[in-house]
């Protein structure tokens, strides 16, 4: 009987899936991108004039070992968030560009300031949990106004499991935001 007529796979491509899955992701070891991003936002605070500290945040057990967390506190945490948090947004972005080069494996940022991140996660998801009652109610789609990434996932997260529901972003760019989209039962 020849290999093509049974349902297995030929001997060598069994050897490099098995070769793929044995393959285990090098352990992280620090490299000290850490504190040079952490130097880089004191610096351009500093440089903005904004009287506030910078804490690097030790990674929960949750967070992955490559991820950067850093925590703005003080007197001008305020201005350093802006309008719906697009200055922090902007500094994070910068950020993660000083410390990602081509070369390099990729590590994330993420920067907060006196806490908002978490209060602006839970405020979208129980407003979206609330319109999403609201469109199952009334049989109706209902449209976010234009909304980042980082909320339209918050969003999306927050109804995946919500009964009667689904969600889906729609538009371009800018001006992509969210629709709950009631389901027919």
């Amino acid at each position: 009987m020849d290999e093509s007529s049974t349902n297995q796979a030929p001997a060598a491509i069994v050897e490099v899936v098995e070769v793929v899955e044995a393959a285990e992701k090098p352990p992280f070891v620090e490299d000290g991108r850490a504190d040079v991003v952490l130097d880089f936002v004191i610096d351009a605070l500093a440089a903005m004039g904004m009287d506030c500290t910078v804490d690097l945040l030790e990674p929960d057990e949750e967070d992955p070992p490559e991820e950067i967390r850093l925590e703005i506190e003080g007197r001008d945490a305020g201005w350093v968030i802006g309008k719906k948090g697009q200055t922090l947004s902007a500094l994070q972005f910068v950020a993660n560009r000083v410390i990602n080069r081509p070369t390099k494996t990729r590590r994330h940022v993420i920067i907060d300031a006196e806490g908002y991140r978490a209060r602006r996660e839970d405020a979208l998801a129980s407003m979206a949990r609330r319109l999403g009652k609201q469109a199952v109610d009334e049989g109706k789609i209902i449209t976010f106004e234009p909304m980042s990434p980082q909320d339209r996932r918050i969003v999306h997260l927050a109804l995946a499991k919500f009964a009667g529901v689904v969600t889906k972003s729609d538009g371009e760019g800018e001006q992509r935001r969210v629709q709950i989209i009631p389901v027919r039962r």
